[in-house]
């Protein structure tokens, strides 16, 4: 079977939360995660409503995202639903 090539919210969101969780700046995220720039402002602003991850004030205007708590156990649920479902980072359908 032949699924869309095209990554689902869940997998931007763990993606983003991946490459968050030793800190990242908006642009480290952006280019790690493979995102356009509408694209980064769309999730980050989701993820940091939704407390996932936190920002961190480093200098002026430099920012560090971070994952919280509540984002490594949404990151680890969604690792262990592709192991399941057999969707692992290399694996396509």
């Amino acid at each position: 079977m032949r699924v869309s090539r095209r990554r689902s919210d869940i997998e931007i969101i763990a993606d983003m939360l991946k490459v968050g969780e030793n800190g990242a700046g908006k642009t480290e995220i952006m280019y790690s995660a493979n995102m356009s720039y509408s694209q980064i402002q769309k999730y980050l602003g989701y993820l940091l409503e939704q407390g996932f991850i936190g920002k961190i004030k480093m200098g002026n205007p430099s920012v560090t995202y971070h994952v919280t708590e509540r984002g490594l156990k949404l990151l680890r649920l969604v690792d262990s639903l592709k192991e399941m479902l057999g969707l692992g980072d290399d694996t396509s359908l």
